[in-house]
């Protein structure tokens, strides 16, 4: 459930404002495993500039093919894999959105292929921390809170070298706890739930400065912690 797979934060983009993680709560996980939604990940969008007509299709596997993309237009870059980008843009006869190979593409940014590449990498890396509920070093805490949820509890502490503060999850476990009971219409002995015990198990802080973690601490209750009894749902015997 919690993951300690350390990844350092991409460089932002220069020429662009610093990309700022969207805290909303779109999932980063749509459907394809291999595909990054950039306009999920980063604000404002990225730009390229279509250098040379190109072919659109309308899936990475270039499948079908939807028409052209048109040149020495600026189109909005909306995802991407590791071999291809989707955009959106005009088309030689009408508006397009769809994947178009790289090629067709610049940016003046001189190292923005090799930026690209890391953004994809690491926002790969986060999804799939993200599909096990884990936490890693150098996540963001909108991606913290879409993989754990709304913390227990939060501090926040400001100092003149910047702002640290810390997320707690408490992690419960559900114990079923059953009576014996006896039919009197019949005599049979049948096994009745009574009710669930959720007993604290273990809790997760999660560090951050400056935006991103920095510190993980997981402790596990050996001794049994405060526990909540939850009624089961009533069940009526006609």
């Amino acid at each position: 459930m919690k993951a300690m797979l350390p990844f350092l934060v991409c460089a932002a983009f220069v020429g662009q404002a610093a990309a700022e993680i969207r805290t909303d709560r779109k999932s980063l996980l749509d459907s394809d495993p291999e595909v990054v939604y950039l306009n999920e990940v980063v604000d404002p969008p990225i730009k390229l500039r279509v250098i040379k007509e190109a072919p659109v299709y309308s899936d990475k596997a270039g499948n079908i093919r939807l028409g052209f993309l048109k040149a020495d237009q600026t189109v909005t870059l909306e995802g991407m894999t590791a071999k291809v980008y989707k955009v959106r843009g005009e088309g030689t006869r009408n508006g397009l959105a769809g994947w178009v190979a790289p090629w067709a593409f610049s940016h003046p940014q001189e190292d923005f292929v090799a930026k690209l590449k890391q953004l994809y990498e690491r926002q790969i890396a986060v999804n799939e921390v993200i599909s096990r509920e884990g936490i890693a070093i150098g996540m963001t805490p909108a991606e913290v809170g879409k993989s754990r949820g709304k913390p227990t509890k939060t501090s926040v502490r400001r100092t003149a070298e910047g702002e640290q503060g810390s997320w707690e999850y408490i992690d419960y476990e559900d114990v079923k706890n059953y009576a014996t009971r006896i039919d009197p219409a019949t005599g049979q002995v049948f096994r009745q739930l009574v009710s669930i015990t959720r007993e604290e198990k273990g809790k997760t802080v999660v560090e951050f400065k400056d935006g991103l973690v920095t510190a993980l601490e997981e402790s596990e209750n050996r001794q049994g912690g405060d526990v909540r009894i939850i009624v089961p749902p009533l069940v009526f015997r006609w």
